[in-house]
């Protein structure tokens, strides 16, 4: 299948990656010199921007970062659907507000292309292992077309209905579990840490305790390792969690625990950690009490 990738940091990488591996025709696009090169060294092709893509790609994968850079290098100058075939499907990845979803579904569909909303759990280690867990939600069309992408990229593909946004939705939700999760790890390692444990120590006992979650196992090692390398970066969270809020709002429903969330990870970001890894928002509470982290 010819298949275009855009945006290829860590998880459209990994998605490129799988496509090519498993016999794809994958042209990838990012601005960035350095992915494209390294995209490149694998065997495949990539450009620069999207009104570069082959004209007769038949799926055109989205890894951007946001709602307006979707529709940017879909519909924006240097966009990429005046110039395919009809009927293409595109399969937007991002992690985006389900009225944004709508409304991009509304234009994508009305110039003549498929769309399935199909945001991703998993993070880099999903991406790159081809194990990714795809929240979709589109025609039946769609993800006929689109099958053998998701097939390439994930384990699980979740098929949420036939209406544009319920993918997002979902995406909407997990996310705020996965902040606040991000966020009550952080501050129960620093306050053992404040109150004497040890901080591997601790690490082991809640690992195999009632208190355990995903994200206490797969980010506090990053601390403990001193590694604040961004697999995940805290502004993701900042945003996310914005949008999380956002259509709380708008819906007049309460969300108590995401905004407190949320206010740790825009303390991270105003105090210089907005581009290192998102375990670190525990920097928050270094910088209020004073705790020690592990070098």
């Amino acid at each position: 299948m010819k298949v275009g990738v855009i945006g290829l940091g860590t998880m459209g990488m990994g998605a490129a990656l799988n496509l090519h591996r498993k016999g794809h025709a994958v042209t990838g696009c990012e601005p960035r010199e350095a992915s494209r090169a390294e995209f490149a060294a694998a065997g495949a092709a990539a450009v620069a921007s999207a009104d570069e893509l082959p004209a007769d790609l038949e799926a055109v994968v989205v890894f951007v970062i946001n709602a307006a850079q979707t529709e940017e290098v879909l519909f924006g100058d240097r966009g990429c659907l005046s110039r395919l075939n009809k009927g293409t499907v595109i399969l937007c990845c991002a992690t985006i507000s389900p009225d944004a979803a709508r409304a991009l579904g509304k234009r994508i569909e009305a110039a003549g292309f498929l769309m399935v909303d199909s945001p991703v759990s998993g993070g880099k280690a999903g991406a790159h292992g081809g194990t990714m867990t795809v929240m979709g939600s589109g025609s039946d069309a769609a993800f006929e077309k689109a099958g053998p992408v998701l097939e390439a990229i994930s384990t699980k593909v979740w098929r949420l209905g036939t209406e544009i946004g319920v993918g997002s939705t979902v995406k909407m939700v997990n996310q705020l579990l996965a902040g606040v999760h991000i966020a009550t790890a952080a501050e129960a390692l620093a306050l053992g840490i404040r109150a004497g444990a040890d901080p591997r120590t601790l690490f082991d006992v809640i690992s195999e305790s009632a208190g355990n979650s995903w994200m206490w196992q797969n980010r506090v090692p990053h601390i403990l390792a001193g590694d604040d390398t961004p697999l995940s970066a805290v502004n993701i969270f900042v945003k996310d969690l914005g949008i999380v809020l956002d259509q709380a709002r708008g819906l007049t429903f309460p969300l108590p625990m995401a905004a407190a969330a949320h206010q740790l990870f825009l303390a991270a970001a105003a105090n210089g950690q907005g581009l290192k890894d998102d375990a670190f928002v525990i920097r928050v509470w270094q910088a209020l009490a004073g705790i020690e982290l592990p070098k």
